[in-house]
């Protein structure tokens, strides 16, 4: 028996092995200081991610639903790029979600001003590019990222790229939904998360929540937020805007598949942005 266990342990690091060593990309937490000198001088791009640690997406779903796209994208990103993967942070400004126990929200000058730090630190390191990719919410949590991105491009010249989810929509992607309108906790984040991580989705409570809420028909950001004050319009008893009873593994397979790909796209064009030349 201890023979059979220890072969298992020197398989289980071989195959851990291969796979490390068959990934183009790395995280720099796993670099000794001497490596990641190194690679910031040869890797195009590195990647500063956000993923919520615990944002509530309604009844029926853990907490950690941004992270674990998050996730995702960063395997497929080291799986087949060139990039450096700086540690997420996974704190952030969810201020539409506040009300619900278990969402972090910090103060959004505080958060900017952390953010910036962190990518200038990684500038001073010897980055070349940046790609801040954010899977929280693109208009609220993405407003501070995209005020320290730019700073952090006008200041120091290096280029700046901010990739959030609603840049990687895609009308075939839109197409694989059947609810009315959506956004948070719905049939496309819980579709993921039932196709990433099943043992934590409970569809039992998956429930239809759209609230008083109408299909928007005219231009502008109109910015809202999901609260649990009965006497306010925006009432959410669930904290989700959609219908997560739809949902299903296939849509979640589907839909991450084409988030991947764009993905991948957008770090293959920023690849090709020029350099400032010193």
């Amino acid at each position: 028996m201890h023979v059979a266990r220890s072969s298992i342990a020197v398989l289980l690091m071989s195959i851990a092995g291969l796979a490390q060593a068959q990934s183009v990309g790395a995280w720099l937490g796993d670099l000794s200081w001497p490596e990641a000198e190194a690679r910031y001088q040869t890797t195009p791009i590195v990647i500063l991610p956000f993923g919520a640690g615990a944002k509530e997406h309604g009844p029926h779903m853990p907490m950690n639903a941004d992270r674990v796209v998050m996730d995702h994208l960063l395997d497929g990103a080291i799986e087949s790029r060139d990039v450096l993967v700086a540690p997420p942070i996974l704190h952030g400004w969810f201020p539409a979600f506040r009300d619900f126990p278990g969402t972090e929200v910090a103060d959004p000058n505080v958060f900017q001003a952390y953010v910036q730090e962190v990518a200038m630190s990684l500038v001073r390191q010897g980055a070349q590019r940046i790609v801040f990719l954010n899977t929280g919410i693109s208009r609220a949590t993405g407003l501070p990222i995209s005020i320290a991105a730019r700073e952090v491009r006008v200041q120091t010249g290096v280029p700046t790229l901010v990739v959030s989810w609603d840049d990687l929509d895609t009308e075939e992607g839109e197409a694989l939904q059947e609810q009315q309108m959506g956004g948070h906790g719905d049939e496309i984040e819980t579709s993921i998360n039932l196709y990433l991580q099943p043992e934590l989705v409970n569809m039992d409570l998956a429930v239809t929540d759209y609230g008083d809420r109408q299909a928007k028909d005219y231009g502008g950001y109109q910015p809202g937020r999901l609260t649990r004050d009965e006497t306010d319009p925006l009432y959410s008893a669930s904290g989700i805007f959609g219908d997560a009873t739809l949902a299903t593994p296939e849509k979640g397979r589907q839909a991450l598949e084409i988030l991947v790909r764009e993905w991948l796209r957008a770090l293959d064009g920023f690849a090709r942005v020029p350099l400032r030349r010193d």
